[in-house]
């Protein structure tokens, strides 16, 4: 998933997207363990994803990048 539609999402959204990302990661070493993976590229995949949600996160905490507002999201529809 690209950085820019992450810089999209609301905290909460980001957070919510961090947990399930975090759930697949789990299933995908689940599944290379039990030798089911076909892509084993999808966990180094999954990982950056969870990456960049984290930077976007601490970035908004040390006030870095801002969350967008709601007209903002509405204007890039």
């Amino acid at each position: 998933m690209k950085a820019s539609s992450f810089f999209e999402m609301t905290n909460e959204e980001l957070n919510v997207k961090l947990a399930s990302l975090k759930e697949e990661l789990f299933n995908l070493r689940f599944q290379n363990k039990a030798g089911q993976l076909e892509n084993p590229k999808q966990i180094s995949n999954v990982k950056k994803d969870i990456a960049k949600v984290n930077t976007i996160i601490h970035q908004r905490e040390l006030g870095i990048s801002k969350e967008p507002t709601k007209a903002a999201k509405k204007a890039a529809k």
